[in-house]
């Protein structure tokens, strides 16, 4: 039996669990990040966002949340939905019930000024992972931050997924890999050239 998406989220309702501490620096991101934009207006697109805990548990408690058009793209209905309800009171955020993988459901939300590929990283083939990566530029706009995750399991893929950033023409501007977990936060920037968005086809497939 595959993952029950929609049961997996019990974990942030512990907060001491790997899974809460993982959300918590995302959100520090997300807020820093914020902090740092001074732009009227700012497009966010979240892919496999789950039930949206990290961008809207930070747009929830900021007075310029207004200023920001958040595309959240959840291929499970219960989290859209959930994802959905906890949207009530954020005018600028849209929440597709749609396949992340895939590029044509990132249509009219990209370029994006700031990407989140949380929980991506972990669930797809390695091939996918540096595929995906390679395609990200034309999800960002000139200047993007794209935030991302992956576990540090045996074999570690975190240094390739660096390197492949850099080959995509991304700078690092963070990496957290805490003592005691084996997750990681990663943060890079886009010091490249946007690019179009395909018509079709696919960047990964969630496993």
């Amino acid at each position: 039996m595959g993952t029950d998406w929609a049961d997996w989220h019990r974990d942030y309702d512990d907060p001491g669990s790997p899974l809460s501490r993982r959300l918590a620096l995302v959100r520090s991101h997300v807020e820093g990040w914020l902090d740092g934009r001074s732009e009227p207006l700012l497009q966010v697109v979240s892919a496999c966002a789950g039930q949206g805990r990290d961008v809207l548990g930070v747009l929830a408690g900021r007075a310029d949340a207004d200023r920001v058009r958040a595309c959240l793209i959840e291929y499970d209905p219960r989290n859209a939905a959930a994802a959905q309800a906890a949207a009530v009171g954020l005018p600028g955020v849209q929440v597709r019930c749609a396949d992340a993988g895939v590029f044509g459901s990132y249509a009219g939300a990209v370029p994006a000024d700031l990407v989140l590929m949380v929980g991506v990283f972990g669930n797809v083939s390695d091939a996918d992972v540096r595929a995906t990566v390679a395609a990200l530029p034309s999800l960002c706009a000139a200047g993007a931050t794209v935030i991302w995750t992956r576990s540090r399991r045996g074999p570690d893929l975190t240094p390739a997924i660096d390197g492949w950033f850099a080959d995509a023409g991304f700078v690092r501007r963070a990496f957290h890999a805490p003592d005691g977990v084996v997750f990681t936060v990663g943060v890079h920037e886009f010091a490249g050239v946007p690019q179009p968005l395909p018509g079709d086809g696919v960047m990964f497939r969630f496993r």
